[in-house]
């Protein structure tokens, strides 16, 4: 499940199109309840029947612009804090340890990246760290709600994973209050505000999302 859910919210390569049976299949988990499997199936089917350059557009717009619904885990923990650099570090560590390699541009926050490693993991430890982000899920998952984005029951499905006490009416609500990061008025701020760093605090081309084959995703596996 927490594979599949990696999948479907990373970027849509055109191969994903080439997987539509494995995506319908692996969307039909018994582990999930009949209404989320309902969800998740539909979310395949919708995804499968759009043009990729449109899939990969929406995907642009709903991710890459703006930060509130920013897919970097330690984004939303962190911020540009020096302590977001360590967390990511011993979190590349966590994964070496496993046998987990990352590729040279992947950061190791990258949610659907961190769901395909935890996919591998035992239940109990996968749990505990969806309970430890549970929140972090539930804010995206009440502001994909208000953007009427169909990822809500996506990052819905990971909260109720972690067994977490979140409670989603009220993230809904303070989501409702927010103030629209993706606007063009307020990219326009941010790209003004970034114009500001040069040299060596320059942002890298090394911070762009990974973009991962599903085919990858589907199939990797860890090595003991």
């Amino acid at each position: 499940m927490l594979k599949l859910i990696g999948v479907l919210l990373d970027y849509p390569r055109d191969e994903l199109w080439q997987h539509g049976e494995e995506l319908l299949a692996a969307a039909d988990d018994p582990a999930l309840s009949r209404g989320r499997r309902r969800q998740v199936v539909a979310f395949v089917e919708a995804l499968l029947a759009a043009d990729p350059l449109d899939a990969q557009d929406r995907w642009l717009s709903t991710f890459d612009r703006g930060r509130a619904m920013s897919l970097l885990v330690f984004e939303h923990i962190h911020g540009e804090s020096r302590d977001r650099g360590q967390a990511m570090v011993d979190l590349i560590d966590a994964y070496r340890k496993n046998g987990f390699e990352l590729d040279a541009k992947e950061l190791p926050d990258y949610l659907p990246l961190l769901l395909e490693y935890l996919s591998h993991r035992p239940q109990e430890e996968a749990k505990e760290w969806l309970h430890h982000i549970g929140h972090i899920a539930g804010m995206l998952a009440a502001r994909a709600a208000e953007r009427e984005l169909p990822h809500a029951a996506l990052f819905e499905i990971l909260v109720e994973a972690g067994e977490g006490k979140v409670n989603l009416e009220i993230l809904r609500q303070r989501a409702s209050e927010e103030i629209r990061d993706d606007t063009v008025d307020a990219m326009d701020r941010l790209w003004e505000e970034e114009a500001v760093r040069f040299g060596t605090d320059a942002p890298s081309q090394e911070c762009d999302p990974p973009h991962r084959s599903p085919a990858r995703a589907l199939n990797r596996e860890v090595q003991p």
